[in-house]
């Protein structure tokens, strides 16, 4: 009597099934694998292309900016005194980074005093208002000066008199540019309701930013200022302006409790000090000789590289306070 030969071996039938089934998975799985790295090598050659035109790794600029700013808007809303805090360390390390900047391009500046009146300066400026803070300032810049003037006494740091003040001028450049314009935030935040305006500029400088990095990588074709930073454009330019008229008005109105013409008025000034703080670290990197101030912040290169819309956008959201708030 003949035979099925499955019915003879019922097994083989379930072997061959468990087979194909791996095979299928397998065969899915590298499918997938290969979509992967395709996607990848996709998303890199995207952010190879920013980078090269823009300066900036996307992915990290991004990454950083998100975990600094929720950072700074926690600290700005729910305690004060905790935004001081954040403020003094990033005003320390900056004023070391451009410490450090400055002595590779053969300034010795004494680092341990420079950060030392770069976190005395903060708290300053936080409990005892603008008075702190000038006195804090002026402070610091003779303190840095005596030490300098100290180390004199050692036979192996003499030089001339003349390097001597060049030293002392790059301690008072770091001390007036980063720790007092820094100031500005701060004592800004410790005024009643300034939490928000610092809030406002913070937001106004960053909608600049976003809205030049935008504008100047979709359609970037005429350089603002060539010899000084190539990558930025007018095109950039204008859309930073646009936003920060808009963004500057939506403030005013909902955040500030302020009428929306003082809202152009607010995106305007903070739009032109963003853009002036921006060029002059560019002119101060060009005449160091380097591309960014250090690599702390991946995809932003320094805090400095970060901080210097920020700058100047400080001391004139201050001075609007003073005039409007």
């Amino acid at each position: 009597m003949a035979h099925d030969p499955q019915e003879r071996n019922p097994h083989k039938t379930g072997h061959g099934g468990r087979a194909e089934f791996r095979a299928q998975v397998k065969a899915t799985r590298a499918d997938f694998e290969r979509q992967v790295q395709a996607t990848r090598a996709q998303i890199d050659a995207t952010n190879e292309r920013i980078e090269a035109r823009t300066g900036r790794n996307l992915i990290l600029a991004v990454l950083i900016g998100l975990v600094l700013g929720l950072a700074m808007v926690f600290s700005l809303i729910f305690i004060k005194e905790l935004f001081m805090v954040f403020a003094v360390v990033i005003v320390g390390f900056t004023a070391f980074e451009l410490a450090e900047a400055l002595r590779r391009a053969g300034r010795n500046v004494p680092r341990i005093p420079v950060v030392i009146s770069a976190v005395a300066v903060v708290p300053a400026a936080f409990y005892w208002d603008a008075t702190g803070q000038w006195l804090a300032t002026l402070g610091g810049i003779t303190f840095i000066a005596l030490w300098r003037l100290v180390e004199l006494l050692w036979p192996s740091r003499r030089v001339t008199l003349r390097e001597v003040r060049k030293d002392i001028g790059a301690a008072f450049l770091i001390e007036v540019y980063v720790v007092f314009l820094a100031s500005f935030a701060v004592l800004l935040a410790a005024q009643e309701g300034g939490q928000w305006w610092t809030l406002a500029f913070l937001l106004l400088v960053i909608s600049a930013d976003t809205g030049a990095y935008a504008a100047g990588l979709t359609f970037g074709k005429h350089p603002m200022a060539p010899t000084i930073s190539p990558k930025k454009t007018w095109e950039g330019l204008a859309g930073a302006a646009l936003v920060c008229l808009v963004v500057g008005v939506l403030l005013a109105v909902f955040m500030l409790g302020q009428p929306w013409w003082f809202g152009l008025v607010f995106g305007a000034v903070i739009l032109l000090a963003a853009t002036f703080g921006d060029l002059a670290e560019s002119l101060v990197k060009r005449d160091l000789g380097i591309k960014d101030m250090s690599s702390w912040l991946p995809g932003h290169g320094g805090f400095l590289d970060r901080l210097d819309s920020i700058l100047p956008s400080a001391a004139a959201a201050y001075a609007l306070f003073l005039i409007f708030g």
